[in-house]
This record gives structure tokens, C-alpha cells and sequence, in this order.
């Protein structure tokens, strides 16, 4: 039983979105901390830090095809 909670965990870590872990860099904070606070301001907030997870999500994974789509006006 003890597996099946270890894969799913490391299932979820390894195709989350990698905000937390993206944030965390930027600003220089573990990301278990800043995955506490979504967890904490959830239920203060009724679910808009989920809201505020997902946009961001969203934008990180735009940012990626954005990026790669451009082409210097010099090639």
C-alpha cells in the first residue's frame, strides 16, 4: 500500500505544471513552501489561490510556445 502512495506521488510531482518549483526559483523560496501556502490561502480563500495556480500555470506553459515560435529577423 505503501508503493501505491509512493507512485502516485511521484506520478503527480514529476506531471504537475512546475509553477511551484518555477516560482520558487524566481524568487528564491523552497517550493514545498510555496506549495504550503496555495494549500493554506485555499482555505482561507475558498479556492481562488487555485484560480491564481492555474492562470499561472497556463501563462508558464504559453510562455514556452511563444518563445520557441519566434525567429530572428536576422536568420
Amino acid at each position: 500500500m505503501i508503493n501505491i502512495v509512493e507512485d502516485i506521488k511521484a506520478f503527480s510531482e514529476k506531471q504537475a505544471f512546475g509553477v511551484c518549483t518555477w516560482l520558487g526559483e524566481k524568487i528564491s523560496i523552497p517550493s514545498s513552501d510555496i506549495r504550503k501556502f496555495f494549500i493554506y490561502t485555499s482555505f482561507l480563500a475558498v479556492g481562488s489561490p487555485v484560480i491564481i495556480y492555474l492562470i499561472l500555470a497556463f501563462l508558464l506553459r504559453m510562455k514556452n510556445y511563444f518563445r520557441s515560435g519566434k525567429s530572428s529577423v536576422w536568420d
